[in-house]
């Protein structure tokens, strides 16, 4: 599985101009003789029939009009590329797997988009005792390829076709984040196409390794957001703490075996205070049980808060079936989270209707891991359409809703001018080994929370923009209403995730606690991610909506 053919150069004997200097390599454009023989993408123009698919992502409210597109087959192919659009004076944005919720790829300005999708490749790299991952590889291939492999995984998101550039630079994190820490803090390495002061382009590889060089390019990486300081061709994995040679120890282990339940909270049965408890319990339960060393740390919860005309709530959660008592503290989790709410979970039919019928919902079915991963990651269509619009608000929980903010949920989900049943509050299991790591460690700065929450919903027509907007934003406002709009990082709140980006949080209209929006993202480490940025963009070539500013 090794791509030992497009990585020659990296050897530095293969490739004349091509050198390895004190863990940097550099690669300009022109090509050097490696690169002359690596493989190249399309360029595609507004005369393809290909353009129209590629200016615009799975959110269709984000369209471009660029004047390529240029699909990257390589890492010299990425230098090529970049030098090309840098020496004609062209905006560039850069594309992974087309999941960004916001318009950091396709906007009016952009004038060259490069597409990183057909670079897919997962294996492992004995001379770095890393396996790596291309870009362009969706989560789900990524998943399989490493457990079929190797047994190993990372842990990452449940959405199948998103694609790993932007989901690991963003943080990365997954229903086996609480046992296993983000995506994050098990990169190695990365390999960064970026733009000197001298406008030359060159590919750059970063590690962990404290005496690397190039180190904070590396850490920049770890939650700094995609397309902020280069064209990423090449993310290495290693866990740490790994040792000896094996590739199979190289890595997290995935469960052979979990334990899942999927369930839903009918509408019909459900007044406010019942709502109400059911959230708060929730959020207590998490409170109480988020720390490092909590015994159910390997437990991970996915609540879908849906509107009231889905006609129900659901919730999946999941369990390594191999820990101790894994059905007992998975039943625990259960009674806890439906206590004194006076309502019967059903078998859930929607969003994970391949789910054969539950037939108490305290009794979990057991499922291979990988089965597992494939039945929650593909069988909800709403996230994965991509003929929809839709519009997403993000925030890090450190203590449990209030009294207040719970009522604004339940009034805001049950309004009578509101039928959209593609709407939900999605509330995820967070905290456990998450939390284990300095907020510094890594430039994912959320080391306090117990949960995290996404605002979301999806329409078709454009024409009902400004009404689904309007209200993705009025729910967001009246829940932040203490703090301006926006969840202040303080004892409540950690800001906002940067995979999840809402220019809103930029614009004082929506956003009026006076916290700068870096805040909010970055928390603390903005000022390192700027030096960061000034070192390998000093040019401001890589930028966005709300990219870091050098």
């Amino acid at each position: 599985m090794i791509e030992s053919n497009r990585r020659v150069f990296l050897t530095g004997t293969a490739a004349v101009g091509a050198a390895v200097l004190g863990g940097e390599l550099l690669t300009q454009a022109p090509a050097t003789a490696a690169g002359a023989t690596a493989p190249r993408g399309a360029v595609i123009t507004a005369r393809d029939p290909r353009y129209a698919d590629l200016t615009t992502g799975n959110n269709q409210r984000f369209v471009a009009r660029p004047d390529y597109v240029k699909m990257i087959r390589s890492t010299p192919d990425a230098v090529r590329a970049v030098q090309d659009a840098v020496d004609s004076g062209k905006r560039i944005s850069v594309r992974s797997g087309g999941h960004c919720f916001s318009d950091f790829v396709c906007n009016d300005q952009v004038e060259v988009i490069l597409d990183l999708s057909e670079l897919v490749a997962v294996g492992y790299d004995p001379a770095l005792r890393a396996f790596f991952v291309d870009p362009g590889a969706r989560l789900m291939n990524v998943y399989e390829s490493l457990y079929k492999g190797w047994g190993v995984t990372v842990p990452g998101g449940i959405c199948y076709s998103v694609g790993a550039g932007g989901h690991i630079a963003g943080g990365g994190y997954g229903l086996l984040s609480r046992a296993h820490g983000l995506v994050v803090d098990h990169l190695y390495a990365v390999e960064v196409v970026v733009v000197d002061r001298a406008g030359k382009a060159r590919a750059v590889r970063a590690t962990r390794e404290a005496d690397d060089p190039n180190r904070e390019l590396w850490w920049a990486h770890t939650g700094g957001g995609g397309g902020n300081f280069g064209v990423v061709t090449r993310y290495w994995f290693r866990s740490p703490g790994a040792k000896g040679h094996e590739p199979s120890a190289q890595l997290v282990a995935a469960p052979s075996e979990v334990l899942v339940s999927a369930v839903e909270f009918p509408w019909d049965q459900l007044d406010e205070s019942k709502f109400v408890r059911l959230l708060r319990n929730f959020g207590e339960w998490h409170a109480r049980n988020s720390a490092p060393d909590s015994p159910y740390a390997p437990l991970s919860s996915l609540f879908n808060v849906s509107h009231r005309a889905h006609g129900s709530l659901g919730m999946f959660t999941q369990i390594d079936a191999a820990v101790p008592r894994a059905a007992e503290l998975l039943d625990d989790y259960l009674r806890a989270i439906t206590a004194g709410v006076g309502v019967t979970p059903q078998p859930a039919a929607r969003p994970m209707g391949e789910l054969p019928a539950l037939p108490e919902f305290a009794t979990p079915r057991r499922l291979p891991w990988l089965q597992a991963t494939r039945l929650v990651g593909t069988n909800n269509p709403t996230i994965t359409n991509p003929t929809s619009r839709g519009v997403h608000k993000s925030a890090y929980m450190k203590q449990n809703f209030t009294d207040a903010q719970a009522r604004t949920l339940f009034r805001h989900m049950t309004r009578d001018d509101f039928h959209n049943p593609d709407t939900m509050l999605v509330l995820f299991s967070f905290g456990g080994k998450v939390n284990a790591v300095d907020a510094g460690a890594t430039a994912n700065a959320q080391r306090s929370s117990i949960f995290k929450m996404c605002f979301q919903t999806f329409w078709p027509d454009p024409a009902d923009d400004d009404f689904y907007v309007g209200w993705a934003r009025d729910i967001y406002q009246e829940f932040f209403a203490t703090t301006g709009g926006v969840p202040v990082p303080g004892d409540a709140y950690e800001g906002c995730y940067i995979n999840y980006p809402d220019n809103d949080v930029a614009d004082p209209a929506h956003n009026s606690s006076g916290v700068p929006w870096p805040l909010l993202y970055y928390r603390g480490n903005y000022p390192r991610l700027q030096q960061a940025k000034r070192r390998w963009d000093p040019r401001n070539i890589f930028r966005h909506t709300l990219s870091v500013q050098p």
